[in-house]
């Protein structure tokens, strides 16, 4: 029990955070309304997207240096996680741009960053899987997830501040800002953000721990 504490805290959080987020007080915001309560689910994957895949890049790196099966496996699975947790993010921000700005997408810098990060991404996962040779699959995955990520933050973080968006955060939408976040909204984003990134985390841990047996039965087999 001592070492899944941190699971157990996951769904914690997760619960709180949905419960709260759905019926907790929430700042009646000019044009957002209601649908500000989806900061608590949108931002936070957004959140826990990053810190995954630089985790996978971190995998990646110390693989680079010192090969091992285990370190291409945990950055293989790291960078799966992250990639559903970006999809996951497009999602929910797909659904609060039809309520905010009345269509599911528009040309906005954010956006298109976005949706081009998380092909990136895609294509990190296709090499894998065109690549049969493992030992040359590793090191060519590693390399090309270090240049994914690389690639990745300035599309999502740098680019749309540099450029006229929609997107809070961008100077565009005044609907919502930091400043906006006010102290209730407080006690659920920031359990929301560790929340989410515990379920990454834990998501990671269990396809990785698979991936391990599935490896060892294969040996077994050739054995």
């Amino acid at each position: 029990m001592s070492k899944n504490w941190w699971k157990v805290l996951t769904v914690v959080l997760l619960v709180y955070t949905v419960v709260m987020g759905l019926l907790g007080q929430a700042p009646r915001l000019a044009i957002l309304n209601e649908t500000i309560r989806n900061l608590y689910f949108h931002v936070p994957m957004w959140f826990g997207m990053t810190i995954i895949l630089f985790a996978s890049v971190v995998y990646s790196v110390r693989y680079l240096r010192k090969p091992s099966d285990r370190l291409d496996v945990l950055a293989h699975q790291t960078a799966q996680t992250g990639v559903i947790m970006a999809v996951l993010g497009l999602a929910t921000g797909s659904i609060w741009a039809r309520f905010t700005w009345g269509t599911w997408w528009t040309a906005d810098p954010r956006l298109n960053g976005a949706a081009v990060a998380v092909l990136i991404y895609g294509a990190y996962l296709v090499l894998r899987s065109s690549i049969t040779d493992e030992q040359q699959r590793a090191r060519i995955s590693a390399v090309y997830n270090i240049f994914a990520f690389c690639a990745a933050i300035p599309l999502l973080f740098i680019l749309p501040r540099l450029t006229d968006s929609l997107h809070p955060g961008a100077g565009g939408n005044p609907g919502f800002s930091k400043y906006d976040l006010d102290n209730n909204m407080r006690l659920v984003f920031y359990p929301a953000v560790i929340g989410w990134t515990l379920l990454g985390v834990w998501i990671t841990n269990v396809s990785a721990r698979l991936t391990f047996v599935k490896h060892k039965l294969y040996e077994k087999q050739l054995a």
